[in-house]
């Protein structure tokens, strides 16, 4: 779907709403409503809003993807596209390989998202885009033998030599300090 098609769907789209557990009747089950998460770009020109959990979180080392933000690492909230819509504004994309599109906001140059052809139906959201990070914690890193050997994250999560699908195993949990 292309960004136009999302934008016309998002402003159709009912407004935001915060997770929350409805309120159970007595007697019955509780009945859990869908989480909606938003985020945007520095300027807010550009808004968005994801229905449900991503499929995941994850920080990644590679070198593409380190210039892209242009830092030592990338943090991804990765999500269906049937997930995902753009409630305000419509991203500028840059091919960056052809098979990848890095999209971001023309106005104040927030990186927004990443899609590529190895990941049909997804998008991956920056996680510096969320409105609230902390509802979306990194479960995972990936691409750790092209991480910038000075810059190691402290935590126990599990690291991956590439991506972390299709059976992968991680080559350590934590990092090597």
């Amino acid at each position: 779907m292309s960004a136009n098609a999302k934008v016309a769907a998002a402003r159709a789209a009912p407004a935001r709403s915060v997770a929350r557990k409805a309120p159970a009747a007595k007697g019955s089950a509780a009945r859990r409503m869908p989480v909606t998460t938003t985020g945007h770009c520095q300027c807010r020109a550009i808004e968005y809003q994801f229905t449900g959990e991503p499929k995941w979180v994850m920080y990644c080392h590679c070198e593409s993807c380190r210039r892209a933000v242009s830092s030592p690492v990338a943090t991804y909230v990765g999500v269906r596209l049937e997930q995902f819509s753009y409630l305000k504004g419509e991203p500028a994309i840059y091919q960056s390989s052809p098979d990848v599109k890095r999209f971001f906001c023309a106005n104040c140059g927030s990186p927004m998202a990443y899609a590529g052809a190895r990941w049909p139906g997804e998008v991956h959201l920056f996680h510096g885009t969320l409105a609230d990070p902390e509802q979306w914690p990194p479960a995972a890193h990936a691409h750790v033998t092209e991480r910038v050997k000075w810059f190691e994250v402290s935590d126990h999560l599990p690291r991956y030599a590439a991506i972390a699908g299709k059976g992968a195993k991680p080559v350590r949990k934590g990092s090597k300090r």
